[in-house]
């Protein structure tokens, strides 16, 4: 990859929540296998496979541990990301973003502090995915001004 594919080389190492629906099951395991060699530590909470399924389910038990600090951040994957976006954003705790290009992924973490992405197995390649997930990662929150505004959210 080029461009924000080399973010991939300056993330520091954490733990990462991540799940998907049958929609988004191959790309979660490609995304899985690339965040394990890079040095993070994944909580797979599943599906085990393809077969149909509920995507709230899935979304809830990413939101609940990045909501209770298991994991410092969350990746969910489903046909669009719209649905695990609503759906993680009902737990308290959780700024669950659907990231769909390389401007929404930084500006996410940036001015929101966003500890959850989504995103659409079916709108997005495997190496589109990779690279918007590698800038999401590597962007820091700038706090300042926009730590206010976060914290109008949480209240």
């Amino acid at each position: 990859m080029d461009g924000y594919g080399a973010a991939w080389g300056i993330i520091i190492s954490m733990t990462i929540a991540l799940a998907s629906d049958h929609a988004g099951f191959e790309l979660k395991r490609e995304l899985n296998e690339r965040l394990r060699r890079l040095g993070h530590e994944v909580s797979d909470c599943g599906p085990a496979s393809d077969g149909s399924c509920d995507y709230p389910d899935f979304a809830r038990a990413v939101a609940e541990r990045v909501a209770k600090g298991e994991c410092a951040r969350g990746v969910l994957v489903c046909g669009s990301g719209i649905g695990m976006a609503i759906s993680a954003n009902k737990t308290s705790g959780v700024r669950a973003v659907n990231v769909y290009d390389s401007v929404s992924a930084r500006l996410s973490r940036e001015h929101n502090d966003c500890n959850v992405a989504t995103l659409g197995a079916r709108l997005l390649t495997a190496e589109a995915a990779e690279e918007l997930l590698g800038i999401w990662l590597a962007t820091p929150f700038l706090a300042g001004r926009h730590a206010l505004r976060v914290a109008k959210i949480e209240a």
